[in-house]
């Protein structure tokens, strides 16, 4: 190994947690890398890249393509090294104490900690199990949206009962001539005041789901829909379906590293610390007493384990990086940045 190779911080996972580390762990002046499976930096943002983001702290509604574009552009700041389209599955202390990753190409990664930030790990689609549904997805089933003005002026079926499902059919509301939601169940998960603007302003089904799909060729043209209550059955004519079922996450090689998880989940501790040492965990893969599953509390989870990885790594550093208004390393951008 040449010292070249050798990282401060590696960080398995170019989400909003491993770009916002990335760009701390720049500020702590440690040397880092982020290694992510996809081909960019995103990670499950872009599941739902056209969706408009209300609540990142000090940002206006932003779409979330958009936000993706300055996390990345602040993630660079300190030019940190990128890999992409590598997914580690080995994790291994050396003799020295060096921890080496191996990854599914063949490349090994040396580094001085780890930061896991790999999200909702490999995430599959809950598809719509029904007899020939795999059909329509090329023409009008989706388990995304990619392009709102696809829905303008049409009829728009929405299954399900989460953020994703209550989100877009509250924004096509905005462009589609008539919006239907459906899920089984009678309480939704998502934002409780999204959801009572739903159920004022939508046709909202509950508890409801899909029975049968009706189409000609490659086309839906009606759904029929089950009344779970009653039994009852109504044929509901279509343009557009789009089934948020969710997704089944898997983390992968993470379960045989000999970390400690709970329910699935990475353990850390309130420093961001997991249970293997210079091992530290962030975003939605962790799970700590006080996490916040919001894009806002991956930010906190991404600070608090770089500054403890930075600690693990200099006992005598500050227990945090000096605010940016204060940090030495932005003075002269600061300047030019004025200027401008």
């Amino acid at each position: 190994m040449q010292p070249e190779e050798l990282y401060d911080l590696t960080i398995i996972g170019g989400g909003p947690a491993g770009m916002y580390a990335a760009f701390y762990a720049g500020m702590r002046e440690m040397r880092v890398k982020i290694i992510e499976g996809r081909e960019e930096l995103g990670g499950f943002l872009h599941t739902y890249s056209e969706k408009m983001i209300w609540d990142v702290g000090g940002i206006p509604p932003i779409r979330c393509a958009r936000l993706i574009e300055h996390l990345a552009e602040q993630a660079v700041t300190f030019m940190p090294t990128l890999v992409f389209g590598q997914r580690v599955e080995t994790m291994e202390r050396s003799a020295d104490g060096v921890i080496v990753l191996g990854a599914d190409t063949g490349a090994l990664h040396y580094t001085r900690t780890v930061l896991i930030a790999v999200g909702r790990g490999v995430a599959e689609l809950q598809k719509l199990e029904l007899e020939g549904a795999e059909r329509y997805e090329l023409t009008n089933l989706h388990y995304t949206v990619s392009r709102v003005e696809r829905f303008r002026d049409k009829r728009v079926l929405i299954s399900g009962g989460g953020n994703s499902a209550v989100d877009w059919a509250l924004e096509l509301a905005e462009v589609a001539a008539h919006v239907t939601v459906v899920h089984r169940k009678d309480e939704f998960r998502a934002m409780e005041r999204n959801v009572t603007i739903m159920r004022e302003t939508l046709d909202v089904r509950t508890p409801c789901q899909i029975e049968r799909l009706h189409g000609q060729g490659d086309h839906l043209y009606a759904v029929t829909l089950t009344d779970l209550a009653s039994g009852a059955e109504a044929l509901v004519e279509v343009d557009e379906v789009i089934v948020n079922h969710g997704y089944n996450s898997s983390f992968g090689a993470l379960s045989a590293w000999g970390l400690e998880l709970e329910d699935g989940l990475l353990r850390v501790d309130a420093d961001a610390a997991a249970s293997m040492p210079g091992v530290y965990g962030a975003g939605d893969c962790v799970v700590h007493p006080g996490k916040v599953r919001l894009i806002a509390g991956a930010f906190t989870d991404a600070a608090l384990a770089v500054n403890s990885a930075k600690q693990y790594l200099e006992p005598d550093a500050h227990a945090m990086a000096y605010v940016s208004s204060h940090n030495e390393l932005f003075r002269e951008r600061n300047k030019s940045l004025t200027r401008r």
